[in-house]
């Protein structure tokens, strides 16, 4: 079955680092196109970072951790939780310069691994360098093109167009532009989900 899977992320959302596992999964059964969209879970977080607050401590001491873990380990992934919540914003309008390049899906993937494997800010320029060169794009002419603010709207815009269809957390998966599958759900969500679309197709 081929289908479109428009996922709406921020990186600092280990539950999204941990979801690819699953969409890993699913590119291995399926015909999938990816398009992951932008959203800024902490809009109010300040260029330079700011401390994790109570809630996501205290989620921490309650067992959140641990199941990241286990999630990550399921998949063969490394994982490591951040001491701070970063700013994501040039990290999402890099990724948009990505996508005007065709490196999307991989430059994403490498920004999330620098979070949440190598520990690294991705608010820094030096890191996101790293991750262009990574993929084959020019670190020069990214930093260049996005501190001219070409980006800064559109990553707004599209933050805002999230909001105005009802996604107010992330991960929000969103199967061919109809069906939403919100949080970081296990393989079976999206399975069984696949399977009701495709007997509303047969009917």
């Amino acid at each position: 079955m081929d289908f479109k899977l428009t996922i709406f992320s921020d990186y600092i959302c280990p539950w999204c680092y941990v979801g690819q596992g699953v969409l890993d999964q699913l590119n291995a059964e399926h015909n999938v196109d990816v398009e992951w969209r932008p959203y800024y879970l902490r809009p109010d977080t300040p260029p330079e970072g700011m401390d994790l607050p109570d809630y996501i401590l205290k989620a921490r001491a309650n067992g959140s951790e641990e199941r990241l873990l286990n999630l990550a380990k399921k998949y063969g992934m490394d994982f490591r939780s951040t001491d701070r919540i970063y700013n994501t914003r040039i990290a999402h309008e890099a990724t948009e310069y990505a996508r005007e390049r065709g490196k999307v899906n991989e430059f994403h993937k490498v920004v999330f691994r620098k979070v949440y494997a190598d520990g690294y800010d991705i608010s820094q320029w030096d890191v996101l360098r790293s991750a262009a060169e990574e993929v084959g794009l020019d670190a020069d002419d990214m930093q260049s093109v996005v501190d001219s603010g070409k980006y800064t709207a559109q990553v707004a815009e599209q933050v805002n167009w999230a909001q105005q269809i009802g996604v107010t957390g992330v991960p929000t998966y969103v199967i061919n532009d109809r069906y939403a599958i919100v949080g970081a759900q296990p393989y079976e969500a999206f399975k069984n989900a696949l399977a009701q679309i495709a007997d509303m197709k047969d009917e």
